[in-house]
């Protein structure tokens, strides 16, 4: 299983950015789905995450309403639109997948995620 994230780097303020997360060796519509991002010096931050399905999407305070999850199974592509971006946005972003049984949840810790991304670095600055 791999996850491989794409799409990151520098963007100015009120701009946007899309990353994509194109996993490897099981399919999207058999896991949930989760951004998180890690800023230099502050632990790994819940972003958004999305169901199995894709009808249901969770968002943190801090982006909701500039951040939208979503994914097109068909084409096995997990997508973050950034919109908005401000400088504190600036951190690596890591797309995780949750492939255990799952209810209805936002699924925003660490520990809730099976596999792991490297990550691809955002960087907003003017």
């Amino acid at each position: 299983v791999q996850l491989v994230e794409s799409g990151g780097g520098l963007a100015q303020p009120g701009g946007s950015l899309r990353l994509s997360c194109a996993p490897s060796g099981f399919t999207l519509n058999t896991a949930y789905m989760g951004w998180f991002r890690e800023a230099p010096g502050k632990e790994r931050e819940w972003v958004s995450s999305i169901s199995t399905g894709g009808s249901n999407t969770w968002t943190a305070n801090s982006v909701k309403g500039r951040f939208t999850i979503s994914k097109n199974n068909a084409k096995n592509t997990l997508f973050l639109q950034m919109d908005s971006l401000k400088p504190d946005d600036t951190a690596v972003y890591r797309c995780a997948a949750r492939r255990r049984a799952s209810g209805w949840s936002a699924y925003k810790a660490i520990t809730d995620y099976d596999y792991w991304g490297q990550g691809t670095q955002v960087t907003v600055s003017s």
